[in-house]
């Protein structure tokens, strides 16, 4: 009983993930004839060539010989959070088909196709799930090729896809349009799972750097390094304090600094990932 707040919560998280997805595809990709790719956008491009079935349908059917691969390659959760992610776009990709369709302009459906349709993968992704078909290509690709940015690797395959639906479509401007949206769709995936968790890394120069280290330690609950230097005009040997804290802890972190030494020198720079005590942990299957 103790797991399922959490079992229950890692399921909501994949549909809502879902569910975002089958809006930007319903509401503005299907509708300009666009596509951000993956294996949705193949199934429109089918049920065009060959007027049978929903895209929902069409979609499931697809994914079915992906799923022992990805669940052997990445494991169980990942097995049953694909099968979960592809069972709920399926029914929200036709769900959502009675929604009214905005009349707007093909660029601006491409862009909000791209970015909303981005966001729904992303959190996919960061469940350790997937909505199937190309995303396990995509999972599988990425514990290869661990340095490249997984919305990276979802471009090269919707590239693919989106060329197709240019040629399926015999329509230039929908290819164009299309791969503004695989392009929008590409970095939201990368800015929801690498992005959303930026912590700060802050490089503090004091003459009272012991004060001020024993501050964070003790009030933040954060490690602190010392990094030796040496100014340049004096000549003098000094500490500078480095410290990883999370982005909400950065304002306490200045007032914590200044109360100890107005003159203190701070300098806070972005860290798009902290791994470690008190952060995130690695694993072989990180994203």
């Amino acid at each position: 009983m103790k797991k399922f707040p959490s079992t229950a919560l890692w399921v909501g998280n994949i549909m809502l993930g879902c569910a975002i997805f089958a809006l930007a595809f319903d509401l503005f990709l299907e509708p300009n004839g666009l596509t951000s790719g993956g294996i949705s956008g193949l199934a429109m491009i089918i049920i065009h060539l060959f007027p049978i079935g929903t895209v929902g349908l069409v979609t499931a059917i697809l994914n079915l010989p992906l799923f022992f691969a990805g669940g052997k390659k990445i494991g169980m959760k990942f097995f049953i959070g694909s099968i979960i992610g592809t069972i709920f776009l399926s029914i929200f990709l036709d769900l959502f088909t009675i929604i009214p369709v905005p009349q707007v302009e093909p660029l601006l459906a491409a862009l909000y196709g791209g970015l909303i349709g981005g966001a729904g993968l992303g959190i996919v992704f960061i469940s350790n799930a997937s909505t199937g078909g190309s995303d396990i290509v995509v999972r599988l690709l990425k514990s290869r090729y661990r340095n490249m940015p997984i919305g990276q690797i979802s471009l090269l395959f919707d590239l693919v896809v989106a060329a197709l639906t240019g040629i399926v479509f015999q329509d230039i401007s929908n290819m164009l349009y299309s791969l503004i949206a695989v392009f929008a769709t590409s970095q939201i995936i990368d800015a929801v799972v690498y992005h959303f968790d930026y912590s700060k890394v802050a490089l503090i120069i004091s003459k009272k750097h012991a004060a001020i280290a024993a501050g964070i330690c003790e009030k933040l609950d954060r490690g602190v390094t010392y990094l030796y230097g040496q100014g340049y005009y004096s000549s003098e040997d000094t500490k500078v304090i480095l410290a990883a804290v999370k982005r909400n802890q950065l304002a306490e972190l200045k007032e914590l600094v200044v109360s100890i030494d107005p003159n203190a020198f701070i300098i806070v720079q972005e860290a798009h990932q902290v791994l470690g005590d008190g952060f995130a942990k690695y694993s072989n299957n990180s994203l």
